[in-house]
């Protein structure tokens, strides 16, 4: 009997699954993120092109959230936004952001607080209100507040500028770039929960 290409498609999303060889890379520690480029999406089944050039293989869960996310001006990290802020310390000892994203009026309040990052070597996820903003010498700086404290860091040219719109499933396909939040199912399955998805080729700067 012979066996339709769809058919061999999905016997070989099977195998991946099941014996993972050494690109597949699906030991995931629970509660990570995966960064990466969509290869395959199979129902609920993807594989992500990690940015180490491993393929991870995760579920989306059945409640899945997808957020959109696409550049915005400059003119709306303005005083009174909620912002989240990725930085990195110089050497100089100033923080700069490589990246912020202006949350919508709905998220205010969404992860508040200031700790390690893991989208580069070093850096660190500051989310709060945006106080005040002053014209430095280096570019931009700006004074984020959250509960307990304040940072202030440098918006350089270099940083990206973004915000979070609504996403459907349709917005999940190959050649996408995400962050997919996961944790480990009962099952063993690397599950996504949430999906934040760059839109028309952008990829997620947080």
């Amino acid at each position: 009997m012979k066996c339709s290409s769809p058919v061999l498609a999905l016997l070989g999303l099977i195998a991946a699954l099941l014996l993972p060889g050494p690109q597949m890379a699906n030991a995931q520690p629970a509660g990570s993120r995966v960064r990466g480029t969509i290869e395959s999406v199979n129902g609920q089944i993807l594989i992500v092109k990690a940015r180490d050039g491993t393929n991870v293989v995760m579920r989306m869960a059945g409640n899945v959230r997808l957020t959109g996310v696409v550049p915005i001006s400059r003119d709306e990290v303005k005083a009174g936004a909620y912002i989240g802020v990725t930085s990195v310390r110089a050497e100089d000892g100033t923080d700069r952001a490589t990246e912020v994203h202006v949350f919508p009026e709905a998220m205010r309040g969404t992860g508040e607080g200031s700790q390690p990052w893991d989208s580069v070597p070093n850096s660190t996820m500051t989310n709060g209100g945006l106080a005040k903003t002053v014209t430095g010498n280096d570019g931009q700086v700006l004074t984020v507040t959250y509960k307990g404290g304040e940072k202030q860091v440098v918006l350089t040219p270099q940083t990206v500028v973004v915000t979070f719109v609504p996403a459907e499933r349709g917005d999940i396909r190959v050649g996408a770039k995400i962050i997919a939040a996961t944790s480990r199912a009962a099952d063993g399955a690397l599950e996504v929960t949430r999906i934040s998805v760059g839109r028309d080729g952008l990829t997620p700067p947080m």
